[in-house]
């Protein structure tokens, strides 16, 4: 009798084949990618992930046919636009190190996937400068050229067939829908033999929160409750504490505040979520599905309360972990806890593609993950925030480094998850924050990190961020402020 892995081998060609019947068109030699990315989600927002108070429907069923990677980060950022590096990264599978972050200079995945004559689309947020959007993709539509707007009024451009951008315009409705009707319109016209490369790069749920209140609604109703390390205040100078980010509620940061705008994050990533919806139905209907990839992912994680912060400018397990899910042709559902990153997905999509991946890479091809042929691509992760900080990571311990106040935590993630309880100066551990401390340095070495970790000076650690309020946001509308609750 033959397995049921067999039975689905043998029926592939079939499912093709009706699927192609089905779109007019041939399938193509190598497989589709739809890339969507969303901006500034943390790990621990689907609720197929085990977030009970979140939901998202259309990612509990893209998690149910595809692999989870649950300890997927973003390496770092050399600012506070943490999304910037985070892409440029993606992009190119190298740290931030050794690309710069318009990407000059550097092949990028759409390029090299167009010059092996995939279809390359884009529609979304491109953070990375107008020129390396023009090398890498052929088509686009409602592109934004920018970091954060009002989602109701995104400013976008089109790409034209002869390689202009053209119609630029302050876009109506709200972004998730404005970027997922784009690309539900690539997929329904492309009848090319030729396969795409489509990139949908949402703006949620960065703030400004703004949800449509069909979605917010239900979060203010019944809020979620507060991440297990809330804190009113981060309890020492991480260097960072007065960017933009943390400036979004005031200190101390209180539990009301912080479960609001939790209910706004939720409700932004909820409304998200049936977008990704639509551009999965859609992927079905043109008849590509059986033949394409879908990868969901997201730049950075957030903070939202959890340590007293708010941002994503630190190396805190909220900050840096992204939900990453792949599905299609061949990947049976499946997860995995082995250490990867937002930057392996440049080796893991060329190989998908069947394209060599360029040498010198930092990423690592993820397929052997899924295909039961490792459990692990890297033994420790590195990440880093502008000069501020620096960590490592292992299959159990996390290692943060402060350089400019001289300070060193050191959490025990199997123990202490939310990283509540720094054990860096338990003498029983002493051996262990040593080993980790030259784990940092020995990754600093190995990517071109020159930031020194001590400091003959350093900055107060002590801090009082009591009294400082929070600074009004021009995107906020006014609807929002919650007086009909």
């Amino acid at each position: 009798m033959a397995s049921s892995s067999g039975l689905w081998v043998l029926a592939l060609p079939l499912a093709l084949a009706l699927a192609v019947a089905g779109c007019g068109c041939r399938p193509p030699e190598r497989p589709n990618i739809l890339l969507l990315i969303a901006d500034d989600q943390r790990a621990d927002t689907i609720g197929a992930w085990g977030n009970a108070h979140i939901r998202t429907p259309h990612l509990d069923r893209l998690t149910e046919r595809g692999f989870s990677f649950h300890a997927a980060y973003n390496l770092g950022s050399n600012t506070g636009a943490v999304c910037i590096p985070s892409r440029a990264m993606l992009h190119t599978g190298r740290a931030y190190f050794r690309v710069p972050n318009n990407l000059e200079g550097v092949k990028i995945l759409p390029e090299l996937l167009g010059e092996a004559g995939y279809v390359t689309f884009a529609t979304g947020k491109w953070h990375n400068e107008r020129p390396s959007f023009l090398r890498g993709f052929a088509g686009g539509q409602a592109v934004f050229f920018g970091g954060m707007s009002d989602h109701t009024r995104v400013p976008v451009e089109d790409l034209s067939g002869d390689g202009r951008l053209v119609n630029a315009r302050m876009a109506e409705g709200f972004s998730s829908e404005l970027f997922a009707d784009a690309a539900i319109e690539f997929l329904r016209r492309h009848r090319s033999g030729r396969p795409f490369f489509a990139y949908v790069a949402f703006t949620a749920p960065h703030d400004p929160r703004q949800p449509p209140e069909a979605f917010l609604r239900p979060y203010y109703e019944q809020r979620p409750p507060l991440p297990p390390n809330f804190l009113p205040q981060h309890p020492f100078n991480n260097g960072h504490l007065g960017g933009r980010d943390e400036n979004l509620a005031a200190w101390p940061r209180t539990a009301e505040v912080i479960r609001d705008q939790l209910a706004e994050y939720y409700g932004m990533i909820t409304h998200l979520d049936e977008q990704v919806g639509r551009i999965l139905a859609a992927l079905e209907e043109s008849g590509h599905a059986s033949h394409t990839y879908v990868i969901y992912t997201a730049d950075n994680g957030l903070a939202l309360g959890s340590h007293g912060l708010l941002g994503k400018q630190n190396l805190y397990e909220h900050s840096q972990r992204v939900p990453l899910i792949i599905a299609g042709p061949g990947i049976a559902r499946g997860s995995t806890e082995a250490l990867v990153y937002l930057l392996d997905l440049f080796p893991t999509i060329l190989g998908l593609a069947r394209l060599a991946s360029p040498a010198d890479l930092d990423g690592a091809d993820l397929a052997p993950l899924w295909r039961g042929e490792k459990q692990r691509v890297r033994d420790s992760l590195f990440l880093s925030f502008t000069n501020l900080m620096r960590a490592v990571r292992d299959e159990r311990y996390k290692l943060i480094r402060y350089p400019q106040i001289n300070y060193t935590q050191l959490f025990d993630l199997a123990e202490d998850p939310h990283e509540l309880r720094n054990l860096a100066e338990v003498p029983e551990l002493a051996g262990r924050r040593d080993e980790m401390l030259s784990l940092v340095a020995e990754w600093q070495r190995r990517l071109g990190d020159a930031q020194p970790l001590a400091t003959d000076k350093p900055q107060p650690m002590a801090v009082d961020m009591t009294g400082a309020e929070r600074k009004p946001d021009p995107w906020q509308p006014a609807w929002i402020v919650k007086k009909y609750f």
